[in-house]
């Protein structure tokens, strides 16, 4: 133990300027044994402090670190725990309570012991040393003496005492004047006797030499004690005088804190009063206009969101802890909330009425628009009551529930009333697409028939009243040979002064302008009434939203179109912006189906219309979702675009559906087939329509479906004809084909008209040589015969020899065929082409032409069998190849 105390002072005391005094191997109680030492120190400069000092021994290394320090002072209890038996526990009490376990009894009361010294010596504290044996105590007090208290000297406590310099340097002055000390210590240790007995002797004499200063010194002593008695009685005196003194002195500063700390409150509690009358002080104008302030002008609807303004921040002043309990802060909080109460109730009510006024002005406004394709202007209705927007947000902030009741009130009323107007609106609508009177409400609607003959039939004898759109025409042209579509064609136009086409044109243009009213009559007034929503219930149209919509995306040929379903009104509303596009919904229920119904009766009226609706409802949702692509307005038309391209896909696949069942009548020529001339028709009118349009792609996979469908059919049908030749009708259908892509110049079909430029010119080929066969039969025969025999192996200037191709037989054969026979057959085959073709598509020439130029080639033909077979035989052709061309030329200018 005693290395590990040098250890310790060495290590850690010296270098801060302490000495160890004590020192206990001690764990602490109950727990697991980790030994660490408790030293008792006190500092070497002055004023002494004594500490008590834990010491641990490092986990990292063989070295103690300092870890707590405690001062003496701070001791109040050292508990021994037994006085009487052997006990190594000893409680420590500091700012708590510490349990220690020594390691022996013995080094226990050491400590302790050491402790009690210590307190004596430099502190003379009152520490409470219990469960202490009073043998320990007693150890270091003599009884009766104080000496070991007051000055019994260090030796008691201390081991040993370090030299001081001085002492330092005359030990070093004495060992310099003794060299000899180190190699004989005892004749160093009798010269330093000797020379202490001489100085002992020197004193002595001294001392006896000067006694009677001696005597006089005592005297001086003796005198100056009694006058320290004198002093100390008047020092005395003065005390007993002044103790009285102190004690007033006291109760005057006793009396003077009392004073302060009463001031100090009262300034506290006016500052607390001041705060509260600040702050929760409603002025009685204020009061007075939540009370009976007029809501209806507009010095009263400010003064009224002034005081509601004012109430609202006097009730949500932030109250300072312990303010809620007082009894007039409770009055005045409740005065505040009845007022709340009274001008939110009274707020409610006048709105609510304000909304029905408003609604009976507007309603008599209707008769003005009943007549017209207009929508009733509510740009006042809304003007008076963002008057109110204000107190709406007050109402929000302070009373949730009647603000929500005032904006279900608002859904239900507005609902009825946009309901009416939409409604007659849409009437109007009707009744102008359809031409009929108000009071009759019978649209004049062409039906669709499963057969395309029941269509012909009721639209020739008048079943709609009149002939519409696309349905009509393809009807017309499905079931007729090109000679009684000629026939009836007439007819139709002589049942008024314009032609069939015309009337569609201009139905569907009426029928254009009346949807693109309605479209844009509709647009600011959705766009104007949620505006409205957002300014006067105070909600953003611009904050992110979470999703009470789903979209969906529905594949249509390929095209994606985005479509809202919006559930019901949930409990819980996310955000404000699905708020208002909630009560948008509500509001404008019948929107969406009014829109269905009008497009519904557009696609009845006429298929065709499904193309304007579709150009000019993309352009709109278009516009829509870029100025809030999760508007109401936005996500409405977008679900009613999906039905216009339903309807648009309907109608292309009907006409595809007709061109199926197309029929041909079997005594009359076929001409140009009644689907091809309806693509014609239809294309022109698309490309008029999609012209720029947003929507361009969806027409473009139409074309390519329709166009596919029509070579196919035209196919099937010039299989089918009995009366025209095949290649005839393939040749003229896919000509105007060909003529109809070049014209409208469709960069979607570039395929299909380079397609249908061969088609035509291989059929019109094939015809050609169909048609034309052997003019020249019995001379075609006879050089058949020729260029066997050459292909047998006989030289061609050989085959004269032959019996049956000789020079003879052949003047006979030519003179079968004279010129005037030739044109004959010519004019005979010019008459039997004229039959086959139509006139609608002016081929004739173009197919006559054609023939002549075979019939040269078949005469430059036989002239060079006849060179080579028969060389200087002289026989030519009784015609000349300018003798065709004047045929060809005659008979073609005489039909």
């Amino acid at each position: 133990m005693t290395a590990i105390k040098h250890a310790l002072q060495r290590d850690i005391f010296t270098p801060n300027d302490e000495r160890l005094l004590s020192i206990v191997n001690v764990c602490k109680a109950g727990k697991k044994k980790r030994n660490c030492f408790l030293c008792a120190t006190v500092t070497t400069e002055r004023p002494v402090q004594v500490n008590v000092v834990k010491v641990k021994k490092s986990d990292k290394g063989d070295f103690y670190k300092r870890q707590t320090a405690w001062a003496l002072r701070d001791l109040a209890v050292v508990d021994a725990k037994d006085a009487v038996k052997e006990n190594p526990e000893f409680d420590l009490h500091f700012d708590k309570v510490y349990k220690w376990v020594a390691s022996s009894t013995v080094e226990k009361n050491t400590f302790i012991s050491c402790i009690w010294k210590l307190n004596q010596r430099y502190l003379r504290k009152k520490i409470d040393f219990t469960n202490v044996s009073s043998q320990l105590l007693e150890e270091s007090v003599p009884s009766g003496e104080n000496q070991s208290v007051a000055g019994g000297d260090e030796e008691a406590v201390d081991e040993y005492q370090e030299l001081n310099a001085r002492e330092e340097q005359d030990i070093e002055i004495m060992m310099e004047g003794c060299e000899y000390a180190i190699s004989n210590a005892e004749a160093f240790a009798e010269k330093l006797s000797r020379e202490l007995q001489v100085l002992d002797g020197a004193n002595i004499q001294s001392i006896m030499a000067s006694e009677k200063q001696v005597n006089i010194l005592m005297k001086l002593l003796d005198e100056a004690l009694k006058e320290v008695d004198q002093i100390e009685l008047k020092l005395s005196s003065y005390e007993e005088m002044l103790q009285s003194v102190k004690e007033q002195m006291d109760q005057i500063s006793e009396s003077n804190h009392l004073i302060h700390l009463s001031n100090t409150n009262n300034v506290k509690l006016l500052s607390e009063i001041e705060f509260l009358v600040n702050h929760m002080d409603l002025a009685k104008g204020h009061i007075k206009a939540l009370q009976e302030g007029d809501l209806t002008s507009s010095r009263g609807i400010e003064a009224c969101t002034n005081a509601a303004d004012a109430l609202l921040q006097c009730m949500n002043v932030a109250l300072r802890p312990g303010h809620d309990m007082l009894h007039a802060v409770k009055q005045q909080q409740q005065r505040f909330s009845d007022l709340r109460e009274q001008f939110a109730r009274r707020l409610a009510s006048h709105l609510n009425s304000v909304f029905v006024q408003q609604g009976h002005d507007q309603s008599s406004t209707l008769a003005q628009h009943s007549a017209e394709l207009t929508l009733p202007n509510h740009h006042p209705f809304h003007r008076d009551l963002l008057r109110y927007a204000k107190l709406m947000e007050w109402l929000k902030n302070t009373d949730y529930g009647k603000y929500e009741g005032l904006t279900k009130n608002y859904m239900d009323y507005l609902s009825r009333l946009y309901e009416r107007e939409i409604k007659d609106f849409f009437e109007v609508a009707k009744i102008k697409m359809t031409g009929t009177t108000r009071e009759g409400k019978k649209f004049a609607t062409l039906p669709r028939k499963e057969s395309a003959v029941k269509q012909e039939t009721e639209s020739l004898h008048g079943s709609s009243g009149k002939l519409t759109g696309s349905t009509s025409s393809l009807n017309k042209l499905s079931v007729q040979s090109s000679g009684n579509r000629r026939s009836q064609s007439s007819s139709l136009l002589d049942m008024g002064n314009m032609s069939a086409s015309d009337l569609d044109v201009a139905d569907r243009t009426k029928f254009d302008k009346i949807f693109e009213q309605v479209l844009s009559e509709l647009e600011p007034l959705c766009l104007a009434e949620q505006d409205f929503i957002s300014k006067f219930f105070k909600l953003q149209q611009h904050q992110s939203t979470s999703g009470t919509t789903t979209n969906e995306v529905e594949e249509m040929d390929g095209v994606a179109l985005s479509r809202s379903y919006t559930s019901g009104v949930p409990q819980t509303i996310s955000s404000e912006k699905d708020m208002i596009r909630q009560m948008m919904t509500k509001i404008f229920r019948c929107i969406e189906p009014e829109l269905n119904n009008l497009i519904a009766l557009g696609d009845k009226i006429d298929s065709f219309n499904s193309l304007y609706m579709l150009v000019k409802m993309s352009h709109h949702v278009w516009t829509a979702q870029n100025v809030d692509p999760a508007s109401f307005l936005s996500t409405t038309l977008g679900n009613v675009l999906v039905t216009v391209k339903r309807n648009f896909d309907k109608c292309i696949s009907n006409q595809m559906k007709q061109m199926d069942e197309v029929k041909i009548s079997k005594k009359s020529k076929v001409g140009i087939l009644p689907f091809v001339a309806e693509f014609e028709e239809f294309a022109a009118l698309a490309e008029s329509i999609f012209k720029n349009a947003e929507r361009r792609g969806d027409l473009d996979k139409a074309y390519t479906k329709l166009i596919r469908a029509v070579f196919v059919s035209v196919e099937k049908v010039a299989n089918e004809s009995q009366k025209t030749p095949r290649d005839v009708v393939m040749m003229e259908n896919f000509h105007h084909i060909f003529a109809t892509l070049y014209r409208l110049k469709i960069s979607c079909l570039e395929a299909e008209k380079k397609e249908a430029k061969q088609k035509y010119t291989d059929h019109l080929q094939s015809y050609v040589i169909y048609s034309l066969g052997q003019p020249l039969e019995k001379l075609n025969h006879f050089f058949e015969g020729v260029e066997a025999r050459v292909a047998q192996g006989i030289r061609e200037e050989e085959v004269s020899y032959q019996l049956a191709f000789n020079k003879q037989e052949l003047r006979k054969v030519i003179k079968e065929y004279p010129g005037k026979e030739v044109k004959k057959g010519l004019d005979n085959l010019y008459k039997k082409v004229d039959k086959h073709l139509c006139e609608e598509e002016n081929l004739l020439q173009v197919v006559w032409h054609s023939m002549q130029d075979e019939f040269i080639r078949q005469y430059k033909h036989f002239e060079g069998l006849i060179a080579r077979c028969y060389p200087g035989s002289g026989i030519t052709m009784e015609f000349t190849i300018q003798d065709i061309l004047d045929y060809c030329s005659s008979i073609a200018q005489s039909h």
